[in-house]
């Protein structure tokens, strides 16, 4: 098994890498084939002599109310074992009392305008609670290396702009999103979607891959197809319920205009049921695409 350290005391003991390469992958728990891709990825990065740290913590700051924080799948036994499987050399699961020893922190990381964009809307607050976190984990691990996956656009995105506009002395990795063979997005939240919740779920990748066949035509034709596909869907028992459809520039999430050219994401988030789930694809406008 990986080593199990629970306090940034024992983090800090931990002996340094013979590269002296160290590269992080930062979870909620609940791991499955994407969490194994990104350390998988992180082991490729660092080599056999790196070091691969895995964290395991459910971030109380990023749930709203009336999210599934108390619901939220812990599963830590299985993740030291998938942990191990992918070659990570230490798993650290602090509580919340080591990461938030004076209760919820009175100062903390702001999103800015990014942040309040599309997920942030949705759930307001959200995104500084999670840069907080990752600001916190990134001083307590002190990694060359953070990978992180793509299906978290926007997240990854802020992440990105933190690193860069703080000075984080770490680079960030960005790592494709890891599909079941039916295209839905792994997420550990998949867990909680039924068989007949699954199948109407599955119209977000679809909507997606729609939207992406249509590039050729522009923007709007993007939109007006994967928007066809997600109101399909919204016939379905039970229906998928539509938080957003956005085609938007990945440098600040802003929808593109119908004259774009370069690369977009096309990004949705809705509702199955109890469960929240969201997607993303990259698109290309313009020459070379």
């Amino acid at each position: 098994m990986p080593q199990l350290i629970r306090t940034g005391a024992e983090l800090r003991s931990l002996p340094v890498a013979p590269s002296g390469r160290r590269a992080v992958v930062m979870t909620m728990g609940a791991l499955h084939e994407g969490h194994a891709r990104l350390v998988c990825a992180a082991r490729e990065k660092v080599g056999p002599r790196g070091q691969v740290v895995v964290t395991v913590f459910v971030n109380p700051l990023q749930f709203g109310a009336g999210e599934d924080l108390d619901r939220y799948p812990r599963t830590l036994q299985a993740d030291l074992e998938l942990a191990l499987e992918c070659g990570a050399d230490a798993v650290f699961a602090p509580s919340v009392e080591e990461v938030y020893p004076g209760g919820e922190p009175q100062v903390r990381i702001s999103a800015g305008p990014l942040g309040e964009r599309l997920e942030g809307a949705v759930r307001p607050g959200h995104f500084d609670g999670m840069l907080t976190v990752v600001a916190k984990l990134l001083h307590l691990t002190a990694p060359d290396l953070a990978l992180y996956g793509q299906k978290d656009a926007q997240q990854l995105a802020l992440i990105s702009r933190m690193a860069r506009d703080l000075n984080f002395p770490v680079e960030i990795v960005a790592v494709p999103t890891v599909r079941e063979e039916d295209g839905l997005a792994l997420s550990s939240r998949n867990r909680y979607l039924s068989p007949a919740d699954r199948k109407t779920a599955l119209a977000l990748s679809t909507a997606l891959a729609v939207g992406r066949s249509a590039s050729g035509a522009g923007p709007e034709a993007v939109r007006s197809a994967a928007r066809a596909e997600l109101d399909r869907a919204a016939e379905l028992e039970p229906p998928l319920v539509l938080d957003y459809l956005a085609l938007v520039d990945p440098r600040d999430f802003i929808e593109v205009g119908p004259d774009f050219s370069g690369e977009a994401v096309l990004a949705v988030a809705a509702r199955v049921g109890a469960t929240r789930l969201i997607d993303n694809l990259p698109i290309s406008f313009g020459a070379g695409r």
